[in-house]
């Protein structure tokens, strides 16, 4: 039985409150998800290996070749993150790329990111950012 499941494996329904309210809101934003998907909004997609359940960070590249590159230089309003273990996708972190680069900047001055050499031939520069310090974000 799944935890969230009482022992009888029944539910107790809950008053149903606003229901048409939160549908229209939840229709709206289904709406904006599927413009964004269908070309009404740019996106930057990264994929994360296995290294991230290991350490607890994403990398973001930020230049190639010593010259700027991924979130450095994308045009994309939005940046997906797609965290998989063994090519099967875990969860997906997806946000304004504005939102991600600025606090990116703030971990930064409090010491929570780190740069590193990586990708093929360490051609790349990479900033490590603790996944959790981006998910645990006071958003304004």
């Amino acid at each position: 039985m799944p935890p969230f499941l009482p022992a009888s494996g029944t539910m107790a329904l809950l008053p149903m409150g606003n229901f048409d309210i939160d549908l229209d809101f939840g229709l709206i934003h289904e709406d904006k998800v599927k413009d964004i998907f269908q070309g009404k909004g740019s996106i930057e997609v990264k994929t994360e290996r296995d290294m991230w359940s290991r350490t607890g960070n994403m990398a973001v590249e930020i230049t190639y070749k010593g010259k700027p590159s991924g979130i450095t230089i994308t045009d994309a309003e939005w940046w997906c993150h797609l965290f998989t273990i063994d090519g099967d996708i875990k969860f997906v972190l997806m946000m304004r790329v504005k939102e991600l680069k600025d606090r990116i900047k703030q971990l930064a001055r409090t010491n929570f990111v780190k740069i590193v050499k990586g990708g093929d031939n360490d051609d790349s520069e990479i900033i490590l950012v603790p996944v959790q310090k981006v998910v645990g974000y006071t958003w304004k």
